[in-house]
């Protein structure tokens, strides 16, 4: 089976004590994880070290960057680098998520170059894909969203596509007012699986975990990943709430 992953995504948002204190919450529910089910938590920058520390021994708990540079290293003041996260043994980076394609500009170009450098340091990328209101409304999503793996991801072999994780965002149904139902969901998560297996063959796609980014909630999660071709979900406003973000845990697939 597929990892079943709960990744929590914190943004730009607590201080040190208030992430020490989420954290600790959520692993003393001590939210039981098979071999196949995982946490991630997608930390700011300054708290990588301390939620390793934290995490140090819990089995199927990790750590993940928010981001990462298109830039190996140089005169890039303010950036961070692949290999700065190697350094501190984090695993994961989500790449391209809709905020920093959105506000800081961020082509699939650019995050092709940042896949390419997370896969030579051995670092996992969560790449977020999907569309926003104009385009659901035009009826554009399938097209854009495939536009988004082909600049970014078709380069890659079989072997690197299974050390990628997709996350597909519902740009148009977060903060919008409107809602992704379950079957739009499931919808765009066999399409994404039905591009991947045109270029890497049914039997790569059938191993790529795909996650849910669209406003997932403990009170919509088990629906949600109920679908066969959701595996979990990249959770945004739930994941800073301790007893919302263990019973997204607590609803993945066994």
């Amino acid at each position: 089976m597929r990892k079943q992953i709960a990744a929590a995504n914190w943004k730009m948002n607590l201080t040190i004590d208030k992430a020490e204190a989420l954290l600790n919450e959520i692993l003393q529910a001590d939210a039981s994880l098979a071999e196949n089910r995982q946490a991630i938590f997608a930390v700011p920058f300054p708290y990588l070290i301390k939620a390793s520390e934290l995490l140090n021994g819990k089995n199927n708990y990790s750590i993940s960057a928010q981001n990462c540079s298109n830039k190996k290293s140089g005169a890039y003041t303010g950036e961070v680098s692949v290999e700065m996260l190697k350094s501190i043994n984090i695993s994961y980076c989500i790449v391209g998520h809709s905020e920093r394609r959105e506000y800081y500009g961020e082509t699939n170009q650019i995050l092709k170059e940042k896949v390419d450098l997370c896969l030579e340091q051995g670092i996992t990328p969560i790449f977020c894909c999907g569309e926003a209101l104009e385009i659901r409304e035009k009826s554009g999503q399938n097209g854009f969203v495939r536009g988004q793996l082909e600049d970014s991801l078709f380069h890659l072999s079989a072997d690197q596509l299974r050390s990628i994780i997709i996350a597909y965002e519902p740009i148009w149904a977060i903060g919008t007012g409107k809602t992704a139902s379950t079957e739009q969901a499931q919808q765009m998560h066999e399409f994404i699986r039905s591009v991947l297996a045109e270029k890497w063959g049914a039997d790569v796609a059938q191993d790529i975990t795909i996650l849910y980014g669209g406003s997932v909630k403990a009170s919509n999660a088990k629906e949600l990943f109920s679908c066969p071709d959701v595996d979990g979900g990249l959770v945004g406003g739930a994941s800073l709430i301790a007893p919302e973000f263990v019973e997204i845990i607590k609803a993945l697939k066994h």
